[in-house]
């Protein structure tokens, strides 16, 4: 059995607690707003070259979405329907991960108030 000699690599752990982080509340613009007043709360966790995680929470409403960025997306409570340009639509609940490419265009529909957790890789 050989040694492992290599150097060790600390890891850093950062608990994630979106109250310690700040909140930014905003909302859809007017020109994408299709029904209702949602609002959206944001905590960002972490920003590093790019790459981004939080928590995000929106009230109800829908409006018309465009990803210039990849997100991976776990929703933590609520329903909301996401209907892609070709007029699918997908329900997410508590418990649904699902990722969003780069270039995704349609309608994020919040039906009972969502909070999901999110990891945004957005590339130059």
């Amino acid at each position: 059995m050989t040694e492992d000699t290599s150097p060790a690599t600390e890891l850093h752990l950062m608990p994630v607690r979106p109250m310690a982080s700040t909140l930014e509340i905003s909302r859809p613009a007017a020109d994408r707003l299709i029904s209702g007043d949602p609002e959206h709360s944001t905590w960002n966790l972490t920003e590093d070259r790019g790459l981004y995680c939080g928590i995000w929470e929106s009230t109800p409403g829908a409006w018309r979405v465009k990803y210039d960025e990849w997100e991976y997306c776990r929703i933590l409570s609520g329903v909301s329907r996401i209907t892609d340009a070709q007029g699918n639509v997908t329900q997410v609940t508590a418990g649904d991960s699902f990722t969003l490419p780069a270039g995704f265009e349609g309608i994020w529909e919040v039906v009972e108030t969502t909070r999901k957790d999110y990891v945004i890789l957005l590339r130059d």
